[in-house]
């Protein structure tokens, strides 16, 4: 027993480092020209320590260049889809689906991306097919899921299936453990990008593995991952929130974490409604408007779109315009560049 243990914490070893590894590797992009073969100038890659994979008793931990969404001891990542407080609950270090309190979502938005996400369906097991432990980690906002489901022993149609990418592609291979028991979906995801027509440029894809197995292999979606349709994509911003679906079922989550991909930028956050709603209006220089989770900036007849950096931070992806709200006493300093600029009332 002691040899099996060991052997089976060396392949979990194995497959943590290959995965981060590869999404690195994914990161890096197709080859840069300008370097020589062996260039001996060519910078080193980044040291990141891998972290230590989960058992069954003890979660496991990070890479040290991840931002943790969950490690069972605070749920202040988390909330739900109009940014109020979840009703998801901190039981036993896990993160429980109270059914009928609603998806949870992350408070911080992704692009590209590797997730990791390890999840134990309800035990003893109750209902069948998609009334058994059924959940999903959700892209965009909820509009692209990866299933979870109990499908030890139990039939159900193969596109909703545990691993599935809803209502399109199958896994490849079922390797679901039993009710209770922990499971680990890491997933790479690659976000879909539109013109600013709102036309789309390059769909969505995802690669996922489950419990250290392959089963979505770089699949190309069709389009949003619907239950009675496969609806066309709509234009959304690259960087959307992270989801857990409220299936009605108390599917526990834990030991949740993502490393970004692709190029370096700044985070950014959709904050509650609430939140954003009390920015808008006239100031002394300037007009503040809202889309989706962004504000839109008019100032000198020119409009900006600004993202979140933070609940009062917001920055331009185009040009150096931040804006940084102080909600007690309903100002604005919005500076360009080097100009500081100066703060603004609300009329």
């Amino acid at each position: 027993m002691k040899t099996t243990r060991s052997l089976t914490r060396a392949v979990l070893v194995g497959t943590l480092s290959a995965l981060t590894a590869l999404a690195t590797l994914h990161a890096a992009g197709p080859v840069e020209t300008k370097w020589l073969g062996h260039d001996r100038n060519r910078p080193q890659p980044v040291v990141v320590d891998a972290g230590v994979p989960s058992t069954q008793d003890k979660p496991g931990k990070a890479p040290s260049d991840a931002i943790v969404l969950f490690d069972g001891s605070s749920l202040a990542a988390w909330c739900a889809m109009d940014g109020q407080a979840t009703k998801w609950v901190n039981h036993d270090s896990a993160l429980e689906c109270v059914p009928g309190s609603g998806y949870a979502r992350t408070l911080q938005s992704f692009g590209e991306c590797q997730l990791h996400i390890e999840f134990a369906t309800p035990a003893p097991a109750h209902g069948q097919s998609q009334g058994r432990g059924n959940s999903g980690v959700f892209f965009g906002m909820g509009k692209y899921e990866v299933q979870v489901l109990d499908s030890y022993e139990n039939k159900t149609y193969a596109d909703g299936s545990c691993g599935s990418v809803y209502n399109q592609y199958p896994p490849l291979v079922n390797v679901s453990r039993k009710p209770g028991e922990w499971q680990s979906y890491d997933i790479l995801w690659t976000p879909p990008k539109f013109s600013s027509d709102g036309s789309l440029r390059s769909a969505p894809r995802l690669t996922v593995f489950h419990n250290g197995v392959v089963i979505q292999n770089n699949v190309e979606l069709i389009g949003e991952t619907g239950w009675l349709e496969r609806a066309p994509f709509k234009a959304h911003p690259e960087k959307m929130p992270l989801a857990l679906q409220d299936h009605g079922n108390p599917v526990r989550y834990r030991n949740i974490w993502v490393r970004e991909l692709g190029t370096p930028a700044k985070p950014e956050f959709f904050l509650p409604d609430a939140v954003l709603d009390s920015y808008v209006g006239t100031y002394e220089n300037c007009e503040i408007a809202r889309r989706g989770a962004n504000l839109l900036l008019t100032l000198s007849g020119v409009v900006t779109e600004l993202y979140a950096e933070s609940p009062t931070h917001f920055f331009s992806k185009v040009v150096d315009v931040q804006a940084e709200f102080d909600p007690t006493d309903r100002t604005v300093q919005v500076s360009i560049g080097e100009d500081g600029g100066s703060k603004k009332k609300k009329k």
